[in-house]
């Protein structure tokens, strides 16, 4: 090859590696933007999710938007809002008032030590029984059974104050009370399990609809606040004997006994 050809075919060769790299240096900046283009994107589809995501956190729940709703009561109740839950045919001034929430393992062990033996003093026309239920402890553990639970009471209580009774039993029972850190009772399913169990609520279709569609969710949480404002009130079980606190009775002679001390039985 001559010196002449041997230049020219350099020439061609720098020239080759001048537009290739021309060309390399426009993938590269295309890239660069495709880059900042996707982070830009990124962050607003991400400052979007935040946003979405506060927007959704600021929006009432359930709960807080049954606090404020229009108020559905049950049958069988009476008072503001329904709050009142009186059962028993007595002409008798006598009242034994419980105090208890769903979800307290306290309160199951009172229903099962000391549960049938109190209605049947209501029954007996020794005494009335009056109710007053909250859901305080959702509020301390977390999680919504007890005011699920208060709604599905309130739908046992519609159909009839007998039901009420059997269900809020079969609630607090051995077999179907939930550990207090469970939240068992949120669920619309185990509640009508629950419900199965008693004669007057198995496959009651009424029944299985309010408890679904939250029939009683405002009753539920308007019951709770009169929970949290009743006097000298501060744990569950309470008990009060003609408006009078005595002390949780854990067998059925205390309880008699204290039927007897509170003048309501001989």
């Amino acid at each position: 090859m001559s010196k002449r050809n041997s230049q020219a075919a350099k020439s061609a060769a720098r020239e080759r590696l001048r537009v290739e790299r021309e060309r390399e240096a426009k993938k590269a900046k295309v890239r660069r933007q495709l880059t900042v283009a996707g982070a830009v994107v990124g962050v607003l589809a991400a400052a979007g999710g935040i946003g979405f995501a506060v927007v959704q956190a600021n929006q009432p729940g359930q709960w807080e938007e049954a606090a404020k709703a229009t108020v559905v009561a049950p049958a069988n109740t009476s008072g503001k809002n329904g709050t009142t839950i009186v059962v028993g045919d007595s002409k008798t001034d006598n009242v034994v008032h419980l105090y208890e929430d769903p979800r307290c393992p306290a309160c199951a062990s009172f229903e099962q030590t000391v549960g049938e033996t109190v209605n049947k003093g209501m029954e007996d026309g020794d005494y009335k029984l009056s109710f007053t239920l909250g859901t305080f402890l959702d509020g301390n553990l977390g999680g919504e059974g007890s005011k699920n639970a208060l709604s599905a009471l309130g739908a046992a209580l519609n159909v009839g104050p007998e039901a009420f009774l059997d269900y809020k039993a079969a609630l607090y029972s051995a077999k179907y009370h939930p550990e207090e850190t469970s939240d068992d009772l949120a669920d619309d399913s185990y509640l009508i399990k629950v419900a199965n169990t008693v004669d007057a609520l198995k496959n009651n279709k009424k029944f299985q609809d309010a408890v679904e569609k939250g029939t009683y969710d405002a009753w539920a949480m308007r019951m709770s606040k009169s929970f949290d404002d009743a006097e000298g009130v501060d744990s569950t079980p309470t008990v009060k004997i003609n408006d009078k606190v005595i002390k949780n009775p854990t067998s059925v002679a205390e309880w008699q006994t204290a039927l007897k001390d509170a003048g309501v039985t001989k």
